[in-house]
């Protein structure tokens, strides 16, 4: 079955951090888009002859509410085609041709165990997107981690909201950790990711592993978290680049 396309109309930009830009699309052909948290969309952009060089995805960093506007987190990637395009001729009322939702980077049916979900830069969207529906929701979950990283505070991404979300939502843990960060005044943890979620899961607790982000990242935490005990089933991938 042929995916179907639509035509998405931006309603809204904001500069999230120096390089990268939240975009609020308009799907009018839907009186809704239904989507599972953690899926992701692919747009068609005019950059390239060929149909497969000109697809850029990106995961929904909104939640399901039933509306037919969804929200992208895009970073401006040095020399990316697609991101230079989107920076640089997309503004409020642009139409963009997208398709979705699609993937299988969702929360398992039984939240019967505790939920790691670990990120670096803009690998945070599904992940706010699945702790917003749990508690929008009201749904009963296990003890929730969010474990992100950046190198320097100024790019963290959600930065209040997340904390906000931490102090309103029983269970929901947020550790952003930073790995080149000199100021004193960072309290938050220091380092990479993998220090976080071993020291966590010093008790070897079950548990599920989510991972969003760069390639790197996902590799040394897919290694560390199966030589930690934990079966490569209990692992979830979202590559990005």
């Amino acid at each position: 079955m042929l995916e179907q396309w639509y035509t998405g109309v931006v309603t809204k930009i904001v500069n999230e951090t120096y390089n990268t830009r939240r975009y609020w699309i308009h799907i009018p052909e839907k009186e809704a888009f239904h989507f599972k948290a953690g899926q992701f969309v692919t747009l068609d952009l005019p950059i390239h002859e060929k149909k497969n060089k000109r697809w850029r995805s990106y995961s929904i960093a909104s939640h399901p509410n039933g509306s037919a506007e969804i929200e992208l987190v895009i970073v401006l990637l040095e020399g990316g085609a697609g991101t230079t395009y989107i920076f640089n001729e997309i503004r409020e009322g642009s139409e963009l041709t997208l398709r979705g939702p699609l993937g299988n980077f969702v929360l398992p049916e039984s939240l019967d165990r505790d939920i790691f979900l670990i990120c670096t830069g803009t690998g945070i969207a599904p992940f706010r997107s699945m702790a917003k529906f749990l508690h929008k929701n009201d749904i009963a979950h296990p003890d929730i981690h969010l474990i992100y990283g950046s190198r320097f505070e100024k790019d963290i991404l959600y930065k209040d909201e997340m904390r906000a979300l931490a102090a309103e939502m029983p269970g929901f843990h947020y550790h952003p950790t930073l790995s080149r960060e000199d100021n004193p005044e960072w309290t938050g943890h220091r380092g990479y990711v993998h220090q976080v979620y071993e020291e966590l899961l010093a008790d070897r607790r079950p548990a599920h592993f989510f991972l969003c982000g760069w390639k790197a990242m996902i590799d040394e935490a897919r290694q560390r978290i199966q030589a930690m005990g934990y079966d490569r089933h209990d692992v979830h991938l979202e590559l990005y680049g």
